[in-house]
């Protein structure tokens, strides 16, 4: 076992964090204040490499690991969360494709987001089902060699801005999550597909978050990933792959917040001192520290597991439940540090304690990653 990273891992790590540092950064606040998409800094992420990093190399992409992945997440978190999100919602649609599209499929779609700058959108959750997946009501139903699609889909990252969606639906309502839910391809472009309103969110509003309807939409059958009935499947699957990732970016976020924390507490005196010198922010900035390196440690392991070919379904729940909360406390803890100005939109760590929160509820709650991981420990034997 070595924590050490490999040449092209450091690389790669050195590459998001100076894009973070130049790119990122510098324009979070304009846009966690109007909420204009960040295509500009997400377009130059593409450009360098540092988006659709999972792309299989057959499909001309990087093919880079779960773990690559990871750093790279955690470097773009700590320039802004909203924006990070808003470049890995490609990964997540995409990845249901990856593991179970067909070579078609993924010519077709996965292909032309490495020669051309595109974006895509994971569109699963639907008013009524969120952690409830098997509540899903948007159906497919089979009329001569295609599948007419019916539904609504809430909270879609990118929905506004996607190319295609990865869409699951209904296709056996008796079976439902038991083989009774497939999953397809949609384009935005074809007729009947109508995207919402864009939400402004409390936190992480570079991000584009809207509903999408679904009114008799004809999508060919070509277009079903995986085998019919599959669709629940590759839907959870592609979470072993991806919260991974989006647990680092809860650690960059709040790698960020440590040091924002940091910087402050030197600079700001009471009773004739920096508040630094005072036991008790020090203890409060050194629990930020010690539980940002069990984080981070806690992200590697699910995602080299991943890597090896290992299940880690366990791993990734505990890595996202755990840096969720974390990113929730040392954000709070930060403004607390800060305190009357920490309340202030004039101050950075206003804005990190608003984008931390929907790291405990996006990818999965982290009330699902405890029953995922007790249903891991009591009914797995692990």
């Amino acid at each position: 076992m070595s924590f050490d990273l490999t040449d092209m891992q450091q690389e790669f790590q050195s590459l998001a964090r100076d894009f973070a540092r130049n790119e990122v950064a510098p324009v979070a606040a304009h846009h966690d204040a109007t909420g204009e998409y960040p295509h500009e800094v997400i377009k130059k992420a593409w450009e360098v490499g540092l988006m659709n990093t999972h792309i299989p190399e057959d499909c001309g992409g990087l093919g880079l690991h779960c773990f690559d992945g990871s750093l790279i997440a955690e470097e773009m978190a700590w320039g802004c969360t909203g924006i990070g999100t808003a470049l890995e919602a490609n990964g997540l649609a995409q990845q249901p494709v990856i593991l179970g599209g067909s070579e078609e499929l993924k010519d077709k779609y996965l292909a032309p987001m490495v020669e051309d700058y595109s974006l895509c959108a994971y569109a699963v959750t639907e008013p009524g089902a969120g952690s409830d997946v098997q509540a899903l009501k948007t159906t497919a139903v089979k009329q001569g060699d295609s599948w007419v699609l019916n539904g609504n889909k809430m909270w879609i990252t990118n929905a506004g801005v996607a190319d295609w969606f990865f869409v699951v639906a209904l296709t056996d309502p008796e079976k439902k999550a038991r083989g009774g839910m497939t999953a397809f391809v949609v384009e935005a472009g074809w007729e009947g597909v109508t995207v919402g309103k864009k939400e402004m969110n409390m936190g992480q509003r570079a991000s584009d978050t809207r509903s999408i309807n679904f009114e008799d939409v004809v999508v060919p059958h070509a277009n079903i990933v995986g085998k019919l009935g599959d669709g629940w499947k590759l839907a959870m699957a592609a979470f072993d792959y991806t919260r991974p990732a989006v647990a680092s970016a809860a650690v960059g976020l709040s790698r960020a917040a440590m040091e924002y924390a940091i910087q402050y507490a030197t600079e700001r005196k009471t009773f004739g001192k920096p508040i630094a010198a005072h036991q008790a922010i020090q203890f409060m900035i050194a629990d930020m520290k010690m539980n940002i390196e069990a984080g981070r440690l806690l992200c590697w392991n699910a995602a080299e597991k991943r890597d090896r070919g290992v299940r880690n379904t366990m791993e990734s729940s505990i890595a996202k439940a755990f840096c969720a909360d974390m990113a929730m406390k040392i954000s709070t803890d930060a403004v607390q540090i800060y305190g009357g100005y920490g309340y202030s939109k004039e101050y950075p760590v206003e804005k990190l304690m608003r984008d931390a929160k929907i790291f405990q509820i996006y990818e999965g709650t982290s009330q699902i990653q405890r029953m995922i991981i007790a249903k891991e420990l009591f009914f797995r034997g692990r």
